[in-house]
């Protein structure tokens, strides 16, 4: 567990980058900081590990103050990932990824194999160990910046801003990644991010911070959808709150209707209307439309994209919604757990849990 109190940060100039901050970060949990530019977000936690030291106000470490600890000893012991990396240019992915562990006297041998193995849980190919930071991409630099985080097996991460040079669909990626391996691993994780949608994702509670750095809210991230603190929050988290709200809304009661559906290869009925097209594993590739000008055969070529897919045992009211809304039919494409197609879900049953889980907040 981490504990800022009355924690103010004062640059020389007069400038307060922070402001008598009070927080706890939960232990095994995701805590994401997030606001504007200049709001104090990352001098917050650069603090943790004493890259930047609090000018009043302690910060603790399961109730042991940072300051009574070697700063170099202090920074072994937790996981720092930044923007694009700071990989050392010419050292290989392998020897990048155990840095720390040599540094704490790991034998190589041993180092490397520890390199090696977290390759593999952040999802590089083996084949990379031996390349260098320049030959890769900006999405497995970044797994490669996690791996060196979690090298030495550290109970605490730091993450300042470590997707935002990358693309969107890498980024979607990355972030997926990340909540696969806490689920594993269960680290205190402290993310630092401008972007509320990220934010919400990631977050097991979200920090708000205003300019000044002030904590405007800390909450769960569905009551901070749900209940901004102020208008500078209202205005922060954005004006389709409501809808991202639905992300953490149980689609349990949610009913699921019939789809028509044909193999890939057979012949659609002119008054057919929009039919989703299968694999042999009832796994969605595409509707096809009988328009009444003849029978049309459900080839690949032929194939309309289908939009997202809303996964029953996993799914929310956001993900089902979104399914109905992105699909050319206006009857969004449910799966199970394999992938196959199990039914569809429409706007209007969306809408109408909705309407029920607002006469009673307890079915949420």
């Amino acid at each position: 567990m981490i504990e800022f109190r009355g924690v103010t940060k004062r640059f020389p100039d007069g400038t307060v980058a922070v402001d008598h901050l009070d927080l706890t970060v939960d232990a095994g949990r995701i805590t994401v900081f997030v606001g504007p530019s200049g709001c104090g977000k990352t001098t917050s936690l650069r603090m943790v590990n004493r890259m930047i030291e609090a000018t009043e106000g302690t910060i603790t470490i399961d109730g042991r103050d940072v300051m009574a600890v070697d700063a170099a000893e202090l920074r072994r012991g937790i996981g720092y990932v930044i923007q694009q990396a700071g990989l050392f240019p010419h050292r290989t992915i392998l020897d990048n990824i155990a840095t720390v562990p040599l540094l704490l006297g790991w034998r190589k041998a041993k180092a490397r194999e520890r390199a090696a193995e977290l390759m593999e849980v952040v999802g590089l190919a083996p084949e990379l160990a031996r390349r260098y930071p320049s030959q890769l991409s900006g999405g497995q630099q970044q797994r490669v910046g996690v791996a060196r985080a979690l090298a030495a097996d550290p109970p605490i991460l730091l993450m300042d801003e470590p997707f935002s040079a990358v693309d969107p669909v890498v980024r979607e990626s990355l972030q997926d990644e990340l909540l696969r391996l806490q689920a594993e691993l269960g680290k205190t994780i402290v993310f630092v991010t401008h972007d509320i949608d990220e934010a919400v994702k990631l977050g097991d509670k979200v920090a708000v911070f205003r300019t000044g750095g002030v904590l405007a809210q800390y909450d769960e991230p569905g009551r901070l959808l749900a209940r901004p603190a102020d208008d500078f929050v209202d205005a922060f988290v954005g004006r389709d709150r409501g809808y991202r709200g639905l992300g953490f809304l149980s689609s349990d009661a949610l009913p699921l209707g019939e789809l028509p559906t044909v193999a890939l290869g057979a012949t659609v009925p002119e008054d057919a209307g929009w039919v989703l097209v299968v694999d042999q594993t009832r796994q969605p590739l595409g509707w096809i439309h009988g328009s009444g000008t003849g029978t049309v055969m459900a080839v690949q070529e032929s194939l309309v994209p289908g939009g997202s897919l809303y996964e029953v045992e996993s799914g929310s009211l956001r993900s089902a919604l979104d399914a109905a809304l992105s699909s050319p039919s206006g009857q969004g494409v449910a799966i199970d757990g394999d992938g196959g197609v199990a039914g569809s879900v429409s706007a209007d049953d969306v809408l109408r849990v909705l309407e029920h889980t607002r006469r009673d907040p307890a079915a949420a």
